[in-house]
């Protein structure tokens, strides 16, 4: 598997919490340790990225998950378009 950066994971883990996700998916979707997925967890719910619901027991997304995966969508695919020009040509104008 190529690296992943920290950001990267967080994505996963919250792509795999949009409809409700106990702690052992989210191990398997993003392909974290148990001790990997403590740590991201944690650090996820101080953010408020995503919820436990204790009834479920399972993680599930925010507002503030869902916006920031929009977010990363969007950077992504500007990342994504500009490693795709070919070297020597010019980007195209950016809008705004």
């Amino acid at each position: 598997m190529k690296y992943r950066s920290r950001t990267d994971i967080i994505a996963m883990i919250l792509q795999a919490s949009m409809n409700g996700a106990t702690k052992t998916r989210l191990m398997y979707s993003a392909y974290l340790s148990y001790a990997q997925v403590q740590e991201y967890l944690q650090y996820l719910t101080e953010k408020r990225l995503i919820s436990f619901d204790q009834d479920t027991h399972t993680y599930k997304l925010t507002e503030q998950g869902l916006h920031f995966l929009r977010v990363y969508d969007e950077i992504s695919d500007i990342v994504s378009l500009k490693n795709s020009q070919v070297p020597g040509t010019t980007a195209p104008p950016l809008l705004g």
